[in-house]
């Protein structure tokens, strides 16, 4: 397990009437006046409702006129399929792909959507596709003015809007336009926090409602396994990953394979957010790492693998992992997975457990994947004494201020 840091000496929330004691417990008990003084009251609510809330959102799925409308949405079937948001809502986007080609049998790839908005002619496939927007407050500039701008100069395309905010743009603007259909999520899906924790997990289950009654789909008993398996988590493994972000390292390493690299990306993401820069991230493929990226990693840099559910392809993580013991690279470690062998834990690591069998697809194993990254990074926020709920002082905001939008694109 990995040592207590020094920069545990600094004064922080986790003080001296705490720090011994890194239970959620220890943080829920406090009166809500005080968390929100501390900065973390938003942020650990939002991160702790996830299980309830996908039940939530899987039931949502699950409700005649919502299964209606998706399937309306393929029917006649697109020629492709475009995933597209900004930040977190991008990675969801690389998360749902796989699965979504595999279930669909269509061509289905996520472009960033600055990238749409600014290269839009040279990046979106030809001929008419299905472009599905995921967005948390739907208010962000890219997300309606990529929306707009394809349906004045793409207008053969049609359009899946998948929000947590019944209020936003997105999900009001274009409600009379039949080329686009809108699926908003619970209102508690919304995070007030500047992080997304809760809203990208949902958006990523809601984005496999497509795939209902066909291979891929998520069903109720894999949901409601997962969810509990992330509940036994948040029960009786927090102490551990507090242990583990106390650690002294400055950079972190998050490891995915196929649609798992969208969550490397979002864990890089909530530790660069959360500790404002403080620790360096990088998110790579396992396979990936070997071609030049391995050169950055350092002895005491933090890894994180995100363990694939398939055991051929955890078969390749394995020998990636046993090759950078061998090396002395990364003893700081973090594996989430089931069945992990000491050795490619090391001394050092730290496994997660978390039940995901290959049958089930990547979606629920990812769903796990996200919400420990997310506490990691929540518990190495509050050991370098910063604010979860805001924790770049003004640097970013909750909704990416306006811009403007020009008139010509690529």
């Amino acid at each position: 397990m990995v040592s207590h840091s020094s920069d545990l000496g600094k004064m922080s929330i986790l003080d001296k009437q705490t720090k011994d004691s890194l239970m959620l417990a220890a943080l829920q008990s406090r009166p809500l006046a005080q968390q929100q003084d501390a900065g973390y009251a938003d942020t650990l609510r939002e991160i702790l409702q996830q299980p309830e809330t996908w039940r939530g959102t899987a039931e949502l799925l699950r409700r005649p006129e919502v299964r209606q409308r998706l399937a309306a949405v393929l029917d006649p079937a697109p020629a492709q399929v475009v995933l597209t948001g900004s930040g977190s809502s991008m990675y969801i986007g690389e998360c749902l792909a796989p699965s979504l080609q595999a279930g669909l049998g269509l061509p289905v790839q996520a472009i960033a959507g600055g990238t749409l908005l600014t290269h839009w002619r040279s990046v979106l496939p030809p001929g008419p596709g299905l472009l599905i927007s995921l967005a948390r407050s739907g208010d962000s500039p890219e997300s309606c003015g990529v929306v707009s701008r394809l349906l004045g100069d793409a207008p053969a395309w049609r359009h899946l809007v998948i929000t947590c905010n019944a209020k936003g743009r997105l999900a009001t603007q274009y409600r009379d336009d039949p080329r686009v259909t809108v699926l908003v999520l619970d209102e508690r899906t919304n995070d007030r926090s500047l992080v997304m924790t809760s809203s990208f997990t949902n958006l990523l289950l809601a984005g496999t409602g497509l795939l209902l009654g066909r291979a891929g789909e998520v069903s109720a008993a894999t949901l409601e396994r997962a969810a509990a398996a992330v509940q036994q988590v948040f029960e009786h493994q927090t102490d551990a990953l507090a242990r583990l972000a106390q650690g002294g390292f400055a950079a972190a390493l998050y490891l995915g394979s196929g649609g798992a690299l969208g969550a490397a990306r979002e864990g890089a993401l909530k530790m660069l957010e959360m500790t404002g820069g403080k620790v360096a991230t990088m998110a790579e493929t396992f396979l990936g790492l070997r071609h030049g990226p391995m050169s950055s990693l350092r002895a005491d840099t933090l890894v994180v693998a995100l363990l694939s559910p398939d055991p051929a392809v955890r078969a390749y993580e394995y020998d990636l992992l046993r090759e950078l013991s061998r090396k002395g690279l990364g003893k700081p470690r973090l594996l989430v997975g089931e069945g992990v062998p000491a050795d490619v834990a090391g001394p050092a690591g730290l496994v997660v457990e978390v039940p995901a069998g290959a049958a089930h697809g990547e979606v629920p194993a990812m769903l796990a994947h996200v919400a420990v990254a997310q506490l990691l990074a929540f518990f190495r926020c509050l050991s370098l004494g910063g604010r979860p709920d805001a924790p770049s002082q003004g640097v970013l905001t909750r909704v990416v201020e306006s811009f403007a939008i020009h008139g010509d694109a690529t």
